[in-house]
């Protein structure tokens, strides 16, 4: 888990370093905001996840679920609560943004720590 927050941590400073540089403060600010929506919301599921000892299999599917529904309506709202409160968002780069977090955290899981 470390593994993969922490490529997403680089990737999404990196692309608010390339965006930083061809569009500005805006482009850059909106880099780190879609790659950190994903970050936050992987970081819940992890935590809800790990958070419990689950004993059966049924358990296991529950803790899952949950921990999945609780990661999705989160990026929702993030999601809401910017492209509403920041009204300079640079809508390309930061759902570019969005989608290479998502992205690099479904292959770093790939990667034994």
């Amino acid at each position: 888990m470390r593994t993969a927050l922490r490529w997403q941590i680089y990737a999404t400073a990196g692309l608010g370093l390339l965006a930083g540089s061809f569009i500005g403060v805006h482009g850059a600010a909106s880099a780190v905001l879609g790659g950190i929506i994903n970050q936050i919301a992987d970081l819940a599921y992890a935590m809800l996840v790990s958070g419990r000892r689950i004993r059966t299999a049924g358990g296991t599917l529950r803790a899952l679920f949950r921990a999945e529904a609780a990661r999705i309506v989160l990026i929702v709202f993030q999601m809401e609560w910017v492209l509403t409160a920041y009204r300079d968002v640079v809508h390309v780069v930061f759902f570019i943004s969005f989608a290479v977090s998502v992205v690099v955290f479904r292959m770093a899981i790939l990667v034994k720590e």
